[in-house]
């Protein structure tokens, strides 16, 4: 049989190669699946990879990097947008490779741990086996696959080129979850820097100034106001702490039931695109999600009327979409696209000059693709400022309100001191 080099990520997302032996590319696929790898990528090797191969099975540590190919945690749920990625990716290698569709949705089938992702793939083969194309059978499954998905399937099966196509979907794919990963990552340490000034808050004035009480019990109104205060405070903390942990998870309960509804998300949208500096960057990531979109698409041969109303539906936020809705119609009238859009106010010039030259030189589409990494740039540098600017605010504000707690109580100390002079 012969050998294939392959390079995949075990569990814990650490990347690894090798070499190995099979019948062919879907076996070895198989292979690394049940050794618990996810395949990224399995080509013939050569002689040299071989021989290296072979040199490196005598290393005991080779044998950690395979893994168990036990079904983890992450096997149990439902199918999830990472599962729909590494399908496509694995759908990608195995149609390069020369596999027909249904012969790669049936070593699908055998390599999945995950039930609802099996299930998933063999209602994808009994729909294409009954005679459906693949897109047909992939919009049977709306929760899975949306309208992009669907139709940059349907010009592969059009233009006979759904490896290809496939292959830039994924690039799609990985682009956009690095962005949303940027996006969440860089939320990350202001929400610990919060939760750690609201936690050394809720230290200080439940056991911290609490041990100060009986020192100024006795002078009660020769206290000063500062000092007053913060025993009232602490009072209040220990007393009715419970109920006040009980008001704001009520608040903060209705408030997400209320965020999620049409009005309040409607209204929590238009806010968030007035505020100083996260309301540009919200705006510039939407716009980043359109024309990343509307560009991959025209680079598929998708129509452009079909294209603009794909990308339209990417937008999440309804303020900025809701403009976006009277391109199509506007264009579908003989409007030309760089007039259309620069009548909305919602593009930079920098994004109406590019489209105009995409569409002057018949290139809309890969312009589309260099705005959207312009604006990628811009949203990951504009995340990077606005926590170099907020860091240091959450850190003083955390610092005044301990300052205050610890001047108070000298305050009273001091009090306490002259009054025994």
């Amino acid at each position: 049989m012969p050998d294939f080099s392959w390079r995949a990520a075990n569990a814990s997302g650490k990347t690894t190669s090798g070499v190995i032996t099979a019948a062919s590319i879907p076996a070895a696929m198989k292979q690394l699946r049940d050794r618990g790898l996810h395949p990224l990528a399995v080509t013939p090797a050569s002689a040299n990879e071989v021989l290296q191969a072979h040199n490196a099975q005598s290393q005991s540590a080779s044998k950690a990097l395979l893994g168990t190919g036990k079904p983890s945690r992450k096997d149990k749920g439902p199918v999830n947008k990472d599962d729909v990625r590494a399908m496509t990716t694995e759908l990608t290698i195995m149609l390069r490779s020369g596999l027909a569709l249904d012969n790669a949705l049936k070593v699908l089938i055998d390599m999945s741990h995950k039930p609802a992702m099996r299930q998933l793939a063999q209602q994808l083969l009994e729909s294409v086996k009954g005679g459906n194309a693949f897109s047909k059978a992939l919009s049977q499954h709306p929760q899975h696959f949306d309208d992009f998905y669907i139709n940059m399937v349907r010009s592969g099966e059009i233009s006979g080129q759904m490896a290809g196509v496939l292959t830039r979907l994924v690039e799609h794919m990985e682009r956009l979850r690095a962005l949303r990963e940027s996006v969440v990552s860089a939320s990350i340490y202001p929400l610990i820097l919060m939760a750690m000034a609201v936690a050394t808050l809720i230290f200080m004035m439940t056991f911290v100034v609490p041990s100060f009480r009986p020192m100024f019990i006795e002078m009660g109104d020769a206290l000063p106001a500062p000092t007053k205060i913060l025993l009232a405070t602490s009072d209040s903390f220990r007393v009715w702490g419970w109920l006040w942990g009980l008001i704001a998870a009520a608040i903060g309960f209705f408030s997400w039931r209320w965020l999620r509804s049409p009005g309040g998300k409607l209204w929590w949208q238009a806010r968030i695109l007035r505020l100083p500096v996260l309301g540009n960057l919200v705006a510039r990531y939407q716009m980043t999600l359109f024309a990343r979109s509307w560009g991959t698409l025209l680079g598929n041969g998708v129509p452009m009327l079909t294209a603009l109303t794909i990308a339209t539906d990417t937008v999440s936020n309804q303020i900025m979409r809701a403009p976006l809705l009277r391109v199509g119609p506007a264009v579908k009238e003989g409007t030309r696209v760089v007039d259309a859009i620069s009548k909305l106010g919602v593009f930079e010039p920098l994004a109406i000059n590019l489209i105009r030259v995409g569409e002057e030189t018949g290139k809309i589409g890969p312009m589309s693709l260099e705005l959207a990494d312009i604006l990628n740039r811009q949203v990951e540098t504009g995340i990077k400022r606005a926590l170099t600017l907020l860091s240091p605010l959450m850190i003083v504000f955390l610092g005044v309100m301990v300052a205050f707690i610890l001047v108070s109580l000298m305050m009273g100390i001091l009090s306490i001191n002259q009054l025994a002079a």
